[in-house]
C-alpha cells in the first residue's frame, strides 16, 4: 500500500522536473517528472509519494485525502492515549506476561544440543 500526500504547487523551480509544493503548511521540493504529460503549473494539486508527484488531483480530492490522513492520525493518537491509560501498558505489573527468565535456554555444542530441562538431541 502506498501513502499519497496532497500538496499544492507553489513554485516551479529552474530544474524542469522540480517544483516547490505546500504540504499542510510545510514547503517541500518534489520531483514532478513523472507527470510531464500533465503540464503541471503553479496552483495545481498533486498526490506525492516519497518525494515524487504521482498524479495530478483537483482541490476536492486533495481535501478528501488530507481528511483521511487526519483521521488516521487521530485514530493513532486515540490508541496511544488509551494504551497509556490502560493497566496493560505497565508490563512490570502484568502477571501473565512471560519474563526472560521463563524462556528455556538452549546450549549448543558440536554434537549435542540440550535445553534447561536436560533433554538432549543429537545433531
Amino acid at each position: 500500500m502506498c501513502l499519497g500526500i496532497p500538496g499544492q504547487v507553489i513554485e516551479m523551480l529552474d530544474h524542469e522536473h522540480l517544483a516547490r509544493v505546500d504540504v499542510a503548511g510545510v514547503g517541500r521540493i518534489i520531483n514532478i517528472g513523472l507527470l510531464e504529460d500533465e503540464k503541471i503549473t503553479t496552483g495545481d494539486w498533486v498526490l506525492i509519494h516519497v518525494g515524487f508527484a504521482m498524479s495530478k488531483i483537483d482541490e476536492e480530492e486533495a481535501e478528501q485525502a488530507m481528511a483521511g490522513l487526519q483521521m488516521m492520525g487521530e485514530a493513532y493518537t486515540d490508541e496511544m492515549t488509551a494504551m497509556a491509560s490502560s493497566s496493560v501498558s505497565d508490563v512490570s505489573r502484568a502477571t501473565d506476561v512471560p519474563r526472560v527468565t521463563d524462556v528455556p535456554r538452549v546450549t549448543v555444542s558440536s554434537s549435542v544440543t540440550t535445553n534447561t530441562g536436560g533433554e538432549a538431541w543429537q545433531r
